[in-house]
């Protein structure tokens, strides 16, 4: 893809662009990952104030209910392609909104207040753009629900499923399993 400035005599080296071939290659790379999911970050580095990334996930991915627990730590989500639905709960683990973004639907992005209960679902593969405040510290960026399963646990198909049925007012199924 070429690109023209206006000001061909000034050259800005540090503009990025991120087009279709990015979002392709990304849902590609998301296919084959174990997660399910991949990101293009727009940001250099983890140390910065405000972290931009592009996201490409597959319906069998799983995005284990938590909230950022640092008070100062919104997320931003605009959809580029396809769509996506944010479960919101509140801390029994009932469903207390349900909002579909769509690339090109009445909602395209939604900012979500830090300590907000939050998880997505996808029913075809979306790629997403996320801002957020930075610094990213891996440690304490998610407080996760306990009324969840871990990633990787055996209970995440089934659970999985339950949150793509999901109606407002309903509380998660946890599969009256231990370990929840």
């Amino acid at each position: 893809m070429q690109h023209q400035s206006i000001h061909q005599e000034t050259t800005l080296d540090n503009i990025q662009y991120f087009d279709k071939a990015l979002f392709k290659e990304l849902k590609q790379t998301a296919a084959e990952s174990p997660r399910r999911r991949a990101n293009f970050n727009a940001h250099k580095s983890y140390t910065d104030m405000v972290q931009r990334l592009f996201i490409a996930m597959m319906p069998d991915s799983y995005v284990r209910p938590h909230r950022h627990v640092q008070l100062h730590k919104w997320e931003f989500f605009m959809i580029v392609e396809g769509e996506l639905d944010i479960l919101f709960f509140n801390d029994e683990g009932v469903v207390t909104e349900k909002v579909t973004l769509a690339a090109n639907g009445e909602t395209s992005g939604i900012e979500i207040p830090p300590n907000t209960w939050h998880a997505t679902v996808c029913h075809s593969p979306v790629v997403f753009m996320e801002v957020k405040q930075g610094p990213y510290e891996v440690t304490d960026d998610k407080g996760f629900a306990n009324w969840s399963p871990e990633e990787g646990s055996d209970l995440v198909p089934r659970f999985l499923a339950s949150l793509k049925q999901i109606k407002v007012g309903s509380k998660v199924n946890c599969l009256s399993s231990p370990g929840f």
